[in-house]
């Protein structure tokens, strides 16, 4: 009795080329992914060299525009001191972002159950967004004192808003059909709180999540401005009085540096929650 052949050549040099294929997609997938890690910093590189050349070409004075070799330096000598300074700045911005985006989160699960609270309210919360940052900050130092209190009510502020705008859609982008399901299965209204409308929210959160991560940042530093004597806002102030251009764009490294990796914080928790949202983590 013959056995018959369970593949044949055909099918062999098909799974082969299926094999090389992927091969090919994933060596694709590698370099694309190298190329934006290494594009960024190559575009810094040539940036830097174009500010050290003009500097050197047009003669520029050093408290005008320093070189960034002049940035580099005062980074190495004064390290210590422009850590110390950052440290009251990431407390005032950590703790904002929290107060801010919590409160934000609240109060859209309110204006999402009570319709009428977000027709009184959002209206108000609109029109309190539209005034600068300047112009309230001196507001809150007169009534919260000069202390930590008021540099976290404004890093909270500032980031209030979009947060709430983004979680009150997040909570509604939930389809008729989702909630049918959920009241044919008896769910309980925080069951679809929870298990639907949260979940849903998620990819919304986050996006307002990684801005506020900034704007807190940004808050902070604008209420040293008003009033303080640590803090990078104090030393960019003090930095900028004395004509002390080097340290002036230190300190503002350091402060960007913190942004970024705050940033960067917001959007590997971003990747790690939402792994079952390809289009936010793809």
């Amino acid at each position: 009795m013959t056995v018959p052949a369970l593949s044949s050549p055909d099918s062999g040099e098909a799974f082969a080329s299926d094999a090389a294929a992927q091969a090919d997609f994933a060596a694709a997938a590698r370099l694309a992914a190298w190329r934006r890690r290494l594009l960024p910093f190559g575009a810094a590189i040539l940036l830097l060299v174009l500010w050290q050349l003009s500097v050197v070409v047009f003669q520029i004075r050093p408290f005008i525009a320093p070189a960034p070799t002049a940035v580099a330096i005062t980074l190495y000598n004064q390290l210590g001191m422009l850590l110390s300074n950052l440290l009251p700045t990431m407390i005032e911005a950590i703790a904002g972002f929290v107060v801010g985006n919590s409160a934000a989160i609240l109060l859209a699960t309110i204006f999402v159950y009570q319709r009428t609270a977000e027709e009184a309210f959002f209206p108000i919360a609109v029109m309190f967004h539209t005034i600068p940052v300047m112009a309230y900050a001196p507001i809150l130092v007169l009534l919260l004192g000069n202390g930590l209190e008021a540099k976290v009510a404004i890093a909270a502020l500032i980031c209030f808003f979009p947060t709430l705008v983004n979680m009150t859609r997040g909570l509604r982008a939930v389809s008729p059909q989702q909630m049918e399901l959920m009241r044919i299965l008896s769910a309980s209204p925080s069951e679809i709180f929870l298990k639907l409308r949260l979940k849903s929210s998620l990819p919304y959160l986050f996006s307002a999540l990684k801005i506020a991560s900034a704007t807190s940042v940004i808050g902070a530093i604008v209420g040293e401005w008003i009033g303080a004597t640590t803090g990078i806002g104090a030393l960019i102030i003090q930095a900028t009085y004395n004509f002390n251009s080097p340290l002036l764009y230190a300190t503002i490294v350091i402060g960007s540096l913190f942004s970024a990796a705050f940033f960067g914080l917001i959007s590997w928790l971003e990747r790690y929650f939402l792994k079952w949202n390809v289009s936010q983590t793809g």
